[in-house]
């Protein structure tokens, strides 16, 4: 064994030590997943030597043939993994192997509950293999060198597993990692050829790269122990490759949870290859829960991109719009070049076309769910939804696809859940009902009670109901779906076209006429604080609302500048009354100026009340109503 040097003990970071904890008690009801993961990080650094030998040769030292080996030792009770991969530095090494170095640890760390399911599937969404090491072992040692630096250069990793670490120099001849398992104490099962190589075919047949175990032979004359023969257990094809009727569901979900490190199966998912003016290959998946950085931006995000089945590049982001990110998958291309980067992708044409079609299956996909699998596209509209809420702004060419995919809650449901597709609220609408209307506000509850509904649900009309912060702005790029445009039933002056008979429209226009002495008397009391007075067609059982103007922003939109920081532009909102309300009745006969301006303006702020803005000035509305309520009780 080679001398070590430089040796130093270290601490794990806290959020290690934490999820080691998880894993040695236990996480996983199923411990032979830590196989699984250890060859999916080997099969990880197998491929980055591909791609960092096509522009240096040399990396590969003479040893063109990549491959991972797995071997076990009963008697010293271990199971030993070997890859003649990339390698690790000793930076690279405590870097990796120390600390979780990925963008939302905190909200990851902030979400364990110590309930033992719930937590598997965060650490399924997080992705940290190496660790699950420690399900089976009470002790594990990593020798590694990187590609290309010197056998002097070698670092030998081990711990315990108990809140530190072990560094030291030591000599390696040959690249790579060899990482040693030390089993616990009745794990001994795991140091079984048997045993491991159905582990292998279970979850990691679909490895593009031979996975080795030893195959004993009968021992040579003379010899006292059997030459160890390796040979290849798993299919080391392309999974992406092979035609879809040959690949088992089972495969491509393994598949799914080695290139997306997660510990679900995907909600779905499409194999396509194209051949004529492009040819590639693509196998993309809907992940069924949303990882903790999907609202990061800068969090890494994209499609696996192989080149003549050649890995090139992690997350490359350019195949898919912004708001299709958590979709995991792989594309394999025979049209682009094997030195191709980053910034090549953004200007090639290629990839222009190839994004389009891949957008388009990523779209009919969810389609097909949606249509299929109801009850499963509920969970992924929960989990990605305000994510698809993106779309419109970004993809016009998709946007009335997008649209359809598109779920709300509406007045027809009671709980609040975001359910109801465009298409279903068109095919339950009214005889005669051209529009699809809409509310916007910060709570279900609230928008709810709008008084602004009041005239719908006299007239049976199915309005939705949008509660998530990005809605006013989403809706702003929805112009109309199937040819019906969208009508925010709070803004401007409300018009039912045929949903309101000719004797309703008289009867309003005869009414509005008989209150205009009214209208100029509440313009004159209520002054700068209104753009408009009117009498209202919204209501049936509330005395007055706050309607937007056309052209000015929502309230949603308002507080969503304000708390960035930007000037919102000015803008004032039209009083609208109702004329058959008994309050509004004693208003029209309040013979003191006085006491008229009062009543106006409380009436004015319980309505900015029931919209869901605050209050200009609290104070006087509490004075005003103080002095009605003594009024009342002499």
């Amino acid at each position: 064994m080679s001398v070590e040097t430089q040796k130093e003990t270290l601490g794990f970071q806290t959020e290690v030590k934490q999820l080691l904890h998880l894993m040695i008690h236990s996480l996983y009801s199923n411990k032979e997943i830590f196989l699984r993961e250890l060859i999916s990080n080997a099969s990880d650094a197998v491929d980055k030597l591909r791609f960092e030998a096509l522009a240096k040769p040399e990396l590969l030292e003479g040893g063109a043939e990549l491959k991972i080996r797995v071997s076990f030792d009963k008697d010293a009770k271990t199971v030993t993994l070997e890859d003649n991969g990339i390698g690790m530095s000793r930076e690279d090494v405590i870097t990796h192997l120390g600390t979780i170095a990925k963008s939302g640890t905190a909200d990851f760390m902030k979400n364990l509950s110590g309930d033992q399911k719930k937590d598997s599937h965060l650490i399924g969404q997080f992705g940290v293999g190496f660790y699950s090491a420690f399900i089976v072992a009470d002790k594990v040692d990593v020798f590694s060198r990187r590609a290309g630096s010197p056998a002097s250069e070698g670092v030998h990793w081990s711990s315990k597993g108990e809140g530190e670490f072990e560094v030291a120099t030591i000599d390696k001849a040959e690249r790579g990692t060899r990482i040693v398992l030390h089993l616990k104490s009745g794990e001994d099962e795991f140091a079984d050829g048997w045993r491991l190589r159905n582990i292998i075919k279970k979850y990691s047949d679909h490895i593009a790269l031979p996975i080795e175990l030893p195959k004993e032979v009968a021992a040579a004359e003379g010899e006292e122990k059997p030459a160890v023969e390796w040979e290849t257990v798993n299919r080391a094809s392309a999974l992406w490759t092979r035609p879809r009727t040959e690949v088992k569901d089972e495969e491509y979900q393994e598949f799914y949870k080695h290139i997306a490190h997660d510990f679900e199966n995907p909600l779905s998912w499409s194999h396509n290859k194209v051949e004529g003016k492009l040819e590639y290959s693509s196998l993309l998946y809907v992940p069924a829960r949303a990882p903790f950085d999907l609202y990061q931006r800068e969090a890494p995000k994209g499609l696996k991109l192989y080149v003549q089945r050649v890995f090139v590049m992690d997350q490359a982001e350019s195949f898919l719009p912004l708001y299709l990110r958590f979709i995991k998958g792989v594309v394999d291309s025979n049209d682009l070049s094997l030195n191709v980067s980053r910034e090549i992708l953004q200007k090639d044409p290629i990839i222009d076309s190839m994004k389009s079609a891949l957008t388009k299956r990523v779209l009919d996909m969810l389609e097909k769910l949606a249509k299929n699998e109801p009850e499963q596209y509920k969970g992924f509209w929960k989990n990605f939804g305000q994510v698809m809420k993106e779309g419109p702004a970004e993809d016009f060419a998709n946007k009335e696809k997008i649209a359809g995919l598109l779920r709300f809650a509406s007045t027809s449901g009671d709980d609040g859940e975001q359910v109801v597709g465009l298409a279903e609220y068109l095919a339950r609408a009214k005889e005669g009902q051209d529009k699809i209307y809409y509310l916007t506000g910060e709570t279900y509850a609230q928008v709810k009670n709008s008084p602004h509904l009041e005239v719908f649900r006299k007239k049976g009309i199915e309005v939705l109901l949008l509660t998530d912060r990005i809605d006013e702005w989403l809706m702003s790029y929805l112009s109309d779906f199937d040819g019906k445009s969208f009508v925010d039933v709070a803004r401007g002056d409300l018009d039912l076209g045929n949903l309101d008979s000719e004797e309703d429209k008289k009867a309003a226009q005869e009414v509005a006429k008989s209150k205009e002495g009214l209208v100029e008397r509440l313009k004159t009391a209520l002054g700068e604080s209104v753009a408009e007075v009117r009498v209202s067609h919204r209501l049936t059982d509330s005395p007055a609302i706050l309607a937007i103007g056309e052209q000015d922003l929502g309230l949603q939109m308002r507080q969503i500048l304000e708390a960035s920081g930007q000037k919102v532009p000015d803008s004032k909102p039209i009083f609208e009354f109702n004329p058959a309300h008994p309050l509004i009745e004693k208003l029209d006969n309040e013979q003191s100026d006085e006491r008229f301006g009062d009543l106006s303006h409380i009436l004015f702020d319980q309505a900015a009340l029931a919209a869901g803005d605050s209050l200009k000035d609290p104070a006087a509305y509490v004075r005003r109503l103080n002095k009605l309520l003594v009024e009342l009780s002499v």
